[in-house]
């Protein structure tokens, strides 16, 4: 048992800038309020000292493990470069714990990410989410499959072209996500029908396994896609696959998003912004601005905010977002953006993202104002259990 006396927190859904107390007992955040430590005697106790304390950053959108760090092409498994459609594969059998991004990121408060597949291919396979504390990836994961990643734009086009192969047009890519998604339509419907004609006596044979579909088909079920587009035109195409397969799905970058804000507003499209700090390195990015948090939030578009690591590395993740605040974002909206709304975004809301009772332990002590550049963690804690000490 840990109780944390006197707390600043900003715990991001209800309790946000008062001094409280937090208890945690074994991996669970158990009361939030006032306690007399006399009460409880077999618990630790660290005084916080009317410090920040948050809990840990959630990443919505990074590479860690799967882009490894210090290695090169040993270390780079993000991308499977022999085929643009490729919904079977699965980050959580790429990502290696050992990656020193992870400890890296511990040490900078990042306790939870979403990570995965890059956007070479237009269906690249699927993310998992996972805590930044452990030996295994048995022991690090939350979701062993969270999403499944597709990608317009540039990349996938880039590519393929550079291997005189389709898709080498915007036009390619999209049909060719279509008629990926059709295929696991129609292989679901056969898989559904042998199911029901199965459970009414009947005797039927079992349609042949397909390893593509049978992954893929669960995006027709609701199971989170996210779509890597930058340029409105691209989020636009995206936007029409989303309504024309009825996809549970989240827009990736987004960077021109804030030029047709009232367009994603009209269609309810979520949004992952980001990477924003850095040069503008394409022309996709021409129009990569921090100013595009604040015009999301004043549109009450629901959005987060990621790292894309190791291309804004996740030690640095809050770098970005005190730019955002710098230039208009209100601070609990952006603390939010990589806490409360990154969660519950790729759906484990349920037990990150926030400290409640009831949720998992895990939760930052800051030595300073968590958006400063100086600042860093006096205290990490993962499930319970203090990982870093300054």
């Amino acid at each position: 048992m840990i109780l944390i006396k006197n707390a600043y927190l900003v715990g991001m859904k209800d309790i946000n800038y008062e001094i409280m107390d937090i208890l945690i007992e074994e991996s669970k955040i158990k009361g939030i309020g006032h306690f007399e430590a006399k009460d409880y005697p077999e618990a630790s106790v660290i005084n916080a000292k009317k410090r920040y304390v948050t809990p840990g950053i959630v990443d919505p959108h990074c590479h860690i493990g799967i882009f490894e760090e210090a290695i090169g092409f040993e270390g780079a498994d993000g991308n499977e470069m022999t085929n643009p459609v490729f919904p079977e594969l699965r980050a959580i059998d790429a990502i290696k714990p050992q990656d020193v991004a992870f400890q890296e990121a511990l040490e900078a408060g990042v306790t939870t990410v979403a990570t995965g597949p890059g956007s070479a291919n237009v269906i690249g396979g699927t993310f998992c989410v996972m805590k930044t504390y452990g030996k295994t990836i048995d022991d690090m994961i939350v979701i062993p499959e969270s999403s499944m990643k597709m990608a317009l734009g540039e990349n996938p086009k880039r590519v393929y072209n550079s291997k005189s192969q389709s898709p080498s047009t915007r036009m390619a890519s999209a049909a060719l996500i279509r008629d990926a998604l059709i295929k696991a339509r129609e292989y679901k419907a056969k898989l559904d029908k042998y199911q029901v004609d199965l459970a009414n006596g009947k005797e039927v044979s079992k349609p042949e396994f397909n390893m593509k579909w049978h992954s893929l088909m669960r995006v027709f079920d609701g199971f989170l896609v996210k779509i890597h587009a930058h340029q409105q035109d691209d989020i636009v195409t995206a936007i029409r696959i989303i309504e024309e397969f009825g996809l549970n799905a989240t827009i990736e970058h987004a960077t021109e998003g804030h030029l047709i804000a009232d367009y994603l507003k009209e269609h309810h499209q979520r949004v992952i912004i980001g990477p924003t700090l850095g040069s503008k390195s394409k022309y996709e990015l021409r129009n990569k601005t921090f100013k595009s948090a604040k015009i999301l939030s004043d549109n009450h578009i629901e959005f987060a905010i990621m790292t894309d690591h190791p291309v804004i590395h996740l030690a640095n993740a809050l770098t970005q977002v005190g730019i955002f605040v710098r230039e208009g974002l209100p601070e609990l909206e952006a603390f939010r953006a990589v806490t409360l709304y990154s969660a519950k975004i790729n759906g484990v809301d349920n037990l990150v993202g926030s400290i409640e009772v009831g949720k998992d332990a895990d939760v930052v002590i800051w030595n300073n104002h968590p958006l400063h550049y100086l600042t860093k963690p006096d205290y990490v804690i993962v499930n319970g259990n203090i990982v870093h000490k300054s």
